[in-house]
Protein backbone atom coordinates (compact mmCIF):
# COMPACT_ATOMS: atom_id res chain seq x y z
CA UNK A 1 0.00 0.00 0.00
CA UNK A 2 1.48 3.42 -0.75
CA UNK A 3 1.16 6.13 1.06
CA UNK A 4 1.49 9.44 0.26
CA UNK A 5 2.64 12.67 2.39
CA UNK A 6 -0.78 14.03 2.12
CA UNK A 7 -2.27 11.49 4.56
CA UNK A 8 -1.19 12.92 7.40
CA UNK A 9 -4.58 14.44 8.81
CA UNK A 10 -6.31 11.31 7.73
CA UNK A 11 -6.15 9.91 11.24
CA UNK A 12 -7.70 12.79 12.42
CA UNK A 13 -10.37 13.24 10.13
CA UNK A 14 -11.75 9.88 10.74
CA UNK A 15 -11.90 9.92 14.63
CA UNK A 16 -13.73 13.22 14.21
CA UNK A 17 -15.80 11.49 12.07
CA UNK A 18 -16.72 9.07 14.72
CA UNK A 19 -17.31 11.54 17.55
CA UNK A 20 -19.75 13.18 15.55
CA UNK A 21 -21.58 10.08 14.79
CA UNK A 22 -21.38 8.80 18.23
CA UNK A 23 -22.79 12.07 18.90
CA UNK A 24 -25.70 12.18 16.41
CA UNK A 25 -26.91 7.91 17.56
CA UNK A 26 -26.35 9.68 21.51
CA UNK A 27 -28.88 12.96 20.87
CA UNK A 28 -31.14 10.49 19.02
CA UNK A 29 -31.61 8.04 22.02
CA UNK A 30 -31.89 11.46 24.31
CA UNK A 31 -34.51 12.95 22.45
CA UNK A 32 -36.46 9.36 22.77
CA UNK A 33 -36.00 9.06 25.89
CA UNK A 34 -37.37 12.05 26.81
CA UNK A 35 -40.14 13.07 23.87
CA UNK A 36 -40.71 10.17 21.98
CA UNK A 37 -42.88 7.45 24.73
CA UNK A 38 -39.29 6.66 25.57
CA UNK A 39 -39.34 8.15 29.33
CA UNK A 40 -42.05 5.89 29.74
CA UNK A 41 -40.80 2.53 28.21
CA UNK A 42 -37.40 3.34 30.55
CA UNK A 43 -39.48 3.86 33.78
CA UNK A 44 -40.71 0.91 33.26
CA UNK A 45 -37.84 -1.18 32.54
CA UNK A 46 -36.51 0.60 35.70
CA UNK A 47 -39.42 -0.86 37.61
CA UNK A 48 -39.24 -4.24 36.59
CA UNK A 49 -35.60 -4.75 37.18
CA UNK A 50 -36.33 -3.44 40.81
CA UNK A 51 -38.93 -5.76 41.30
CA UNK A 52 -37.10 -8.68 40.01
CA UNK A 53 -33.94 -7.48 42.25
CA UNK A 54 -36.46 -7.21 45.72
CA UNK A 55 -38.23 -10.75 44.55
CA UNK A 56 -35.45 -12.65 44.41
CA UNK A 57 -33.99 -11.04 47.86
CA UNK A 58 -37.22 -11.69 49.45
CA UNK A 59 -36.69 -15.57 48.53
CA UNK A 60 -33.42 -15.70 49.85
CA UNK A 61 -33.97 -14.20 53.45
Amino acid sequence: MLKHKNDSGQATTEYALVLLGAAVIALLVIAWATDGGGAGRIGELFDTVLSEIFNRTDSVG
